[in-house]
């Protein structure tokens, strides 16, 4: 299988929320996106203002993405299909989500429920809880080295 982590654009924002609502940890579906603010009109959006979303392909077919708020500082997202979890994807999408902030902020972070899968995924990666949020939510950081 050839795995590949490239850079978004708006012919992928389709796939970004058929990824986004296959998974079954964190599942929200497309109203419930919308509900939050997060539409294809928003996604497009980002992706014109600056790199900032990442697709990871088998075999040339997205399996996942990453997306960062600049602004922020944060990873705003990081999903990848269920079927090609444990293969390396959601590593790279991370490495590429962190080189894009660690070139503009010195501490970056993401929030996850604490209970989650993602949650020992990111600890693996060096992040580190540094404050527990309302409904079972807490706050990584990982500094620049």
């Amino acid at each position: 299988m050839e795995r590949t982590v490239r850079i978004a654009n708006q012919a992928d924002i389709d796939v970004i929320f058929d990824i986004r609502t296959s998974v079954k940890e964190n599942h929200l579906s497309r109203d419930q996106l919308t509900q939050m603010g997060i539409t294809p009109e928003t996604i497009g959006q980002a992706i014109s203002r600056a790199p900032c979303l990442w697709i990871a392909e088998a075999d040339g077919t997205p399996v996942g993405f990453s997306m960062v708020d600049l602004e922020d500082g944060c990873v705003f997202a990081a999903f990848v299909r269920a079927e090609f979890e444990g293969h390396g994807f959601g590593r790279r999408l991370m490495e590429k989500a962190e080189d894009c902030l660690f070139r503009h902020h010195p501490t970056i972070w993401l929030e996850t429920a604490e209970a989650s899968r993602a949650s020992g995924f990111y600890r693996k990666l060096g992040w580190l809880p540094v404050k527990r949020l309302g409904q079972g939510d807490v706050r990584f950081e990982k500094q620049r080295h």
